[in-house]
């Protein structure tokens, strides 16, 4: 699409998904949507992107998906998939080219056990930030954090692997990734400090080409956060 910029209520629909190409309802600040854009970037499909203002989504877009929620993707013939996880799985099994998840179905059923642990992580980069903007004593979810980090830590030593998946980036590493990029912003990059072999993590994952193709410069996501954080979300900021 010619335009980054978000559509909201009130907008006109896009023009079908062109043939050969599959298409991104998004939003450019969205951890969840980072997981499918990355995927795309990772393994080179071809795709346009839709961003989608959150706040006031546009009627066409609901009658895609009811649940209004991004990542969503929709094919030429119409088809609608969305949920992070299960975009990424199809985009995997839809193009088999550079496969990001193992083939074997105990290794998938280890990347899936990893996701369903992190997932239990995630709330944590809401609460701490939002409990510290309420004055609100966050020492107890920090060290609740700080524990969790450790084990992820000690997977990576266990492993002996420089990724979570093997010496090489697989999907769980990038289902992991939108939230480690965003620790400066909830200024929680410090519990790093306490687990360095996901800190090397952290660093070998920052020069991976879809990394960088899909991240923003911190003043981008601070300014963003802010006015998120104030609930009048800026989704075109730096547009």
């Amino acid at each position: 699409m010619a335009t980054e910029k978000c559509f909201a209520k009130g907008s006109t629909a896009p023009a079908p998904v062109p043939k050969g190409h599959i298409r991104l309802y998004s939003m450019r600040f969205c951890p969840f949507a980072q997981r499918t854009r990355l995927v795309l970037n990772a393994k080179g499909i071809k795709h346009d992107t839709i961003n989608i203002n959150l706040k006031d989504k546009p009627d066409w877009f609901l009658e895609k998906n009811p649940l209004g929620l991004v990542p969503t993707l929709e094919t030429p013939a119409g088809e609608v998939v969305y949920e992070s996880p299960i975009t990424c799985e199809y985009l995997d099994e839809v193009y088999p080219e550079k496969k990001l998840l193992p083939s074997s179905p105990f290794g998938k059923a280890q990347q899936k056990m990893m996701l369903e642990h992190f997932s239990k992580i995630t709330p944590y980069f809401y609460k701490i930030p939002m409990g510290r903007k309420n004055g609100e004593d966050v020492s107890g979810l920090e060290a609740e954090l700080k524990e969790k980090f450790t084990k992820l830590n000690e997977d990576l030593v266990n492993k002996k692997t420089k990724f979570f998946g093997g010496d090489s980036i697989t999907m769980i590493d990038y289902m992991m990734w939108p939230w480690f990029e965003r620790l400066e912003i909830f200024e929680l990059k410090h519990i790093l400090d306490h687990t360095p072999e996901l800190k090397k993590w952290s660093e070998s994952m920052l020069v991976d080409p879809a990394v960088k193709a899909t991240m923003h410069s911190m003043d981008t996501y601070k300014a963003f956060y802010k006015s998120y954080v104030d609930g009048k979300p800026n989704y075109d900021y730096g547009l």
